[in-house]
């Protein structure tokens, strides 16, 4: 059974400042999150409300797969395969 998850949220203000926000805080894997003013030349970046340079976004959104490590299945007994 997959767990569906709401899609983000596209909000624009009347000023043109568009904001994607998905559980309540700025979030968005395919683009800017905030757009103030609907200027590029002013748009950050967000991962579950946490800011990155374009750089850095880009590098947290390429190594993107999977599961975070604190998902992963932990070893719940037997031998150790270390």
């Amino acid at each position: 059974m997959s767990k569906k998850f709401e899609a983000s949220k596209k909000l624009t203000k009347a000023d043109g400042t568009i904001a994607y926000i998905w559980e309540g805080k700025f979030h968005n894997w395919e683009g800017p999150a905030l757009i103030p003013e609907g200027d590029n030349r002013k748009r950050e970046y967000y991962i579950h409300g946490i800011k990155y340079s374009e750089d850095a976004w880009k590098e947290v959104r390429r190594n993107r797969q999977g599961l975070p490590w604190y998902k992963q299945a932990a070893n719940k007994g037997g031998t150790n395969r270390f």
